[in-house]
């Protein structure tokens, strides 16, 4: 555990929950709409499917139902909750916050709430966010989601794009665990220079929504996927480093690695360098694609439904994303 931790009270993981939408587009799907397919797909990301969205449904709804899971997973009720926060690029608007809107569908009426934006690294951000106000002894207990709808930010006419992404929440309750267990240490990080290879231009006060902004599809996620992966496949790696030596441990010590899932590439490449074994290793990009903030909650929820967890376990989460952000979190289960 980093020094810091060490004298603060143990916060950990007390409840899961997942949510994905019902309707799966798989790549068959996409060959009719764009130039492309499964094997081209499969082969460069090792995505097969994803869940998007019905027309009725926005980033509320999902984080919601994951909500409701987590909740019944911790044996809390919503009133409980002292925290929400919800990791997510894709709010149902820019205010009220998604969490606000959350707080009140849930009924949670003496839980602060507010939303947090680091893209794909979100829901790790929100996590260290949140430990540091349960270990100050301001709240006790706080729900984070990550959750996020990005097929209604995804061009369809662009192949480059369309296939990588997904929809989908995550949630997770922490509070207070027994000693030797919880979260020991976190590595949070930006690379603000990049912010242009991975981005949603328009609809902000920089570039406020038009007819013009519109036409020039400027509201869509744009990616420069070569640059990404470069980046992805480095900060993966050292930031695993680093939050194992804040932990005291080494790479020998992961029961369990649990990173984002953007591309199997860059999964496989952070496993190499870490020397794991594929059971010790979260996979499920092939059935979600890239979820953003939702895509470490999900697999990290799956393989806790799935008993691949067991109490004492290390577990590592590490993810990149837009801003251009990085998170890793060592916990012991």
């Amino acid at each position: 555990m980093s020094d810091e931790m060490k004298q603060l009270r143990p916060v950990g993981i007390i409840g899961t929950g997942k949510y994905v939408p019902e309707k799966i587009l798989t790549n068959s799907d996409l060959e009719k709409i764009v130039e492309t397919n499964d094997e081209w797909i499969v082969s460069r990301t090792g995505i097969r499917e994803r869940h998007i969205a019905a027309p009725h449904e926005a980033t509320s709804d999902l984080a919601y139902e994951a909500a409701l899971k987590a909740l019944d997973s911790a044996g809390m009720k919503a009133e409980d909750l002292d925290l929400i926060i919800i990791a997510t690029v894709t709010p149902d608007s820019s205010f009220p916050s998604t969490a606000c809107i959350l707080q009140d569908k849930l009924g949670a009426k003496g839980a602060a709430a507010f939303d947090l934006s680091a893209a794909c690294s979100g829901f790790v951000y929100s996590l260290a966010t949140a430990v540091g106000f349960i270990q100050n002894g301001m709240y006790n207990n706080a729900l984070i989601i990550g959750a996020d709808t990005l097929s209604r930010i995804t061009d369809y006419t662009d192949r480059n794009t369309c296939v990588l992404f997904g929809d989908g929440a995550g949630a997770v309750i922490i509070g207070e665990v027994p000693e030797g267990r919880g979260f020991q240490s976190f590595d949070l990080g930006a690379e603000g220079s990049g912010g242009n290879l991975l981005k949603l231009e328009a609809g902000g006060s920089r570039l406020p929504a038009s007819q013009q902004t519109v036409e020039d599809k400027k509201h869509f996620i744009y990616m420069n996927g070569r640059e990404v992966f470069k980046f992805a496949v480095r900060v993966m790696g050292s930031a695993t480093e680093r939050v194992l030596t804040k932990a005291g441990l080494g790479k020998e010590d992961i029961d369990l690695f649990v990173p984002h899932q953007a591309n199997i590439r860059i999964i496989q490449s952070a496993m190499q360098r870490l020397d794991l074994p594929p059971e010790k290793c979260v996979i499920n990009v092939d059935k979600y694609a890239n979820t953003s903030a939702a895509s470490i909650p999900l697999a990290l929820v799956e393989a806790a439904e799935e008993g691949r967890m067991k109490e004492g376990d290390t577990v590592l989460m590490v993810g990149f994303g837009g801003g251009l952000t990085w998170g890793a979190s060592v916990l012991i289960w």
